[in-house]
Formats: structure tokens, C-alpha cells, sequence
């Protein structure tokens, strides 16, 4: 079974860091490059870059209360839960059908239902 995970390409676990301009200021983003991967997908589905996704994900976080302190994770885990929705079946694995197109509220509310059963 581990060698699914350990004959993987090593180069999915390789860092990079990334600069980015939220809000006039430079910060620097440092993950492995298999999340740079998934959010850059996520970003083109949209019609976006990985910065400007990055930077939207940043401000709707904040509008809705969230506490950033520690936004690589929160990255990680956007990623992660992207391929775990795509699994489900809730985003098409297409990658022509945005992101924005699908109804937010319907996923979530279907995901809430089934951790209630």
C-alpha cells in the first residue's frame, strides 16, 4: 500500500515559495508544489491566476470572520478540499465548468445533511 506514497514522484513534495501583493503588501507563500498545483487549476477554472485566486480567498476569508493566522494551511487545505468535493461529486472533474457556476449553498448544505445521518 505505501508505495503508492513513497514511489511518488518526489518532486510533488518539493517546496516552492511564491510572492504575492495582498492589499499593497509583498508576502510570501511557501508550500509543496502538489498544492501549487491544485490551487493553480482551481485559478483557471475561474478564468483566474493563482495569485488572484489567492488574494480573493484571502478577502472572502476575512469578510466572513475568519481568523488567518496561519493562511498556508487554510491554502492546503482549499486545495485538499477541492479534490475531496471533486470526489463526491459536487465539482465536476471537467475543469471547464467554474468553480462560480456551481451553487455554494447547495453543496454546503448537502454536505451539512450528510454529517447529521
Amino acid at each position: 500500500m505505501c508505495r503508492l506514497f513513497i514511489n511518488a514522484d518526489p518532486a510533488l513534495w518539493k517546496s516552492d515559495t511564491h510572492s504575492l501583493r495582498i492589499d499593497g503588501m509583498v508576502t510570501s507563500v511557501r508550500m509543496e508544489k502538489y498544492f501549487w498545483k491544485l490551487l493553480e487549476e482551481i485559478a483557471q477554472r475561474d478564468g483566474m491566476q493563482t495569485p488572484q485566486l489567492i488574494t480573493r480567498l484571502y478577502h472572502e476569508s476575512i469578510d466572513a470572520g475568519h481568523d488567518l493566522g496561519n493562511f498556508t494551511s487554510f491554502l492546503r487545505v482549499c486545495a485538499l478540499r477541492y479534490q475531496a468535493l471533486q470526489l463526491q461529486g459536487e465539482i465536476p472533474i471537467n475543469p471547464s465548468v467554474s468553480i462560480a457556476s456551481l451553487d455554494a449553498d447547495q453543496i454546503l448544505q448537502r454536505e451539512q445533511q450528510s454529517r447529521h445521518h
